[in-house]
């Protein structure tokens, strides 16, 4: 059995909801058509009727009210029947009514009018006379036809008793049809029902005298509402089962969209596990996808870069502990093989070579332990200026022998300044900063140069109060592609920072690793004077004063 992938449960969520709406869709058509199918039927059957309508109009106007009818239940059936209604003469109270012409509207230029004598029967009916069968689905008229027993006139019986109401099929609409005045009082027929039919009756004057009723078929029982039924929910499961597959394509082709950059994704993981750090993954548009596949390419390219630093760094390990080692391999010999003597000259050059071994892992060891803390040891306020005080009178003697000048600008009126600017962190650890950035400038700064340093009080960009120290040297410089580099282990730039001047090339990085745990940027630059400027920004204290 094939493993469910993303994309497969995706796609079977889809199908199944899919699935489950055209069900839903179905089965609520059909319901919908079987309720629907009743009160479309009643309009359609009361609309056909308005020969109803008129009849009800005529006998309201000549009788003045529903009262009559109302009064006399039997003079509603014979008023409904399409074979009485029209009054004869001599009749009177709504009865002896003769039947129209034909049914529903009576053909133009042979009706007559409602509240009129009737035609004689050899001109109300081309057979003279005749009855005539009443159209399909429609009750006979009033009783047997003329002629035959138990008949006279309209349906009175010839031995007085009263007339026998009309004889209905049981699934006609006359059962279902009823009269109510304005106030929807039922008068005669079925009162109202839900979702039936309605038409309005009007008088002499327009306004609404009355409503004719129908009720809606309770159920589908003829064939042709069955037929219709079953066409019209062909036509929906039809047009359900193409939107079905409609859908599921498009939510084939869906899945494979929007899940392809997630196996993009998953391959390209899997190729950065195995050591492949140039893998990339394509991008394609800008929704959080896109997002996620350039985030996924910026972590590539950073492994990347890390990895490439890491061997260069270990390249350049291996070469500084080669350099003395191989001095001191040399010596050795030397001595061994009669070469050099073994004399005070010989131990001095092995014992700078040993000391050199020493400070080059002393510094390894404190770069890895300054990169890899997050925090400085000690979270204490710190005066920064006396530290920087103190490191700069430990380095004058011998920034003095190299004849090198010392100018500092505001650094002595800041220090002495009450209350003094404080900065949280390790005192231990940015005297180190101070002495290594002194040390720096000692070094790589012409004999005869200059060094100024000075110290204000700025603002960050987010408006806290920050201190900075600027320390500017004289030539030589360092070239604008180098200076983004210079704070990196083991690096020197290859024109005037090289190992000559006996830095092990790690003071740097030292330094700005215990900066940025301390909170602050350590940035460089082309110094006015010629060499290389060292901007120290460290956040002050909330109770340290600002500038005016």
């Amino acid at each position: 059995m094939p493993s469910l992938t993303l994309h497969r449960k995706a796609f079977l969520a889809l199908a199944a909801l899919l699935v489950a709406l055209l069900l839903i869709f179905a089965g609520f058509s059909r319901l919908g058509l079987q309720r629907g199918l009743g009160p479309y039927v009643a309009e359609i059957e009361l609309a056909r009727m308005d020969w109803l309508a008129e009849r009800l109009q005529a006998h309201y106007t000549q009788v003045g009210g529903w009262d009559t009818l109302r009064n006399q239940p039997s003079l509603w059936g014979r008023l409904s029947h399409p074979g009485g209604g029209q009054r004869r003469p001599g009749g009177t109270g709504g009865e002896g009514f003769s039947a129209p012409p034909s049914w529903g509207n009576p053909p133009p230029g042979n009706a007559t009018p409602p509240g009129t004598n009737a035609a004689p029967a050899d001109r109300a009916s081309p057979d003279n006379g005749r009855p005539q069968p009443p159209p399909d689905g429609y009750p006979p008229p009033d009783g047997p036809p003329p002629g035959q027993p138990g008949t006279a006139g309209m349906g009175a019986s010839t031995d007085g008793r009263p007339p026998l109401p009309p004889q209905r099929h049981p699934d006609d609409l006359y059962p279902r049809l009823g009269l109510v005045d304005a106030q929807d009082q039922l008068i005669a027929g079925t009162a109202p029902q839900p979702g039936g039919a309605r038409l309005a009756l009007r008088g002499a004057n327009g306004a609404t005298i009355g409503h004719l009723v129908l009720a809606p078929p309770q159920g589908v029982r003829s064939e042709a509402d069955q037929a219709f039924l079953a066409q019209q929910l062909g036509f929906v499961v039809w047009t359900g089962l193409a939107g079905l597959v409609l859908a599921l394509l498009l939510s084939g082709w869906l899945a494979r969209r929007w899940l392809a950059p997630v196996d993009a994704l998953a391959s390209g993981a899997r190729d950065i596990a195995q050591g492949h750090l140039h893998t990339r993954v394509p991008v394609h548009g800008n929704d959080e996808m896109a997002q996620l596949a350039r985030t996924f390419n910026t972590m590539a390219e950073q492994l990347g870069s890390i990895e490439a630093s890491r061997r260069q760094w270990l390249g350049d390990v291996a070469h500084e502990l080669r350099t003395p080692l191989a001095a001191m391999r040399a010596e050795i010999e030397a001595v061994q093989d009669g070469v050099r003597t073994f004399d005070d000259k010989t131990a001095l050059r092995l014992h700078r070579q040993v000391m050199r071994l020493i400070q080059l892992v002393g510094d390894l060891r404190a770069s890895l332990d300054a990169a890899g803390s997050s925090a400085p040891s000690a979270q204490v306020p710190v005066h920064p200026l006396s530290l920087l005080a103190e490191a700069l009178a430990s380095m004058r003697p011998r920034l003095a022998q190299a004849r090198i000048s010392v100018h500092t600008t505001g650094l002595d009126a800041l220090a002495t300044q009450s209350p003094a600017p404080l900065v949280h962190g390790d005192a231990q650890q940015l005297h180190q900063v101070f002495m290594n950035l002194l040390e720096n400038s000692l070094r790589y700064t012409d004999a005869g140069g200059a060094l100024r340093i000075a110290a204000l009080e700025v603002q960050s960009a987010g408006g806290a109060p920050m201190l900075r120290v600027q320390l500017d040297d004289s030539a030589p410089g360092v070239a604008a592609h180098e200076l983004p580099r210079i704070f990196e282990r083991l690096y020197r730039a290859d024109t005037s920072r090289n190992r000559d001047h006996g830095g092990s090339g790690l003071g740097l990085a030292i330094c700005r690793a215990i900066v940025l745990a301390h909170g602050g940027t350590l940035t460089a630059e082309a110094s006015p004077l010629g060499g290389l400027r060292i901007t120290l920004d460290l956040p002050l204290l909330d109770n340290s004063p600002s500038t005016p």
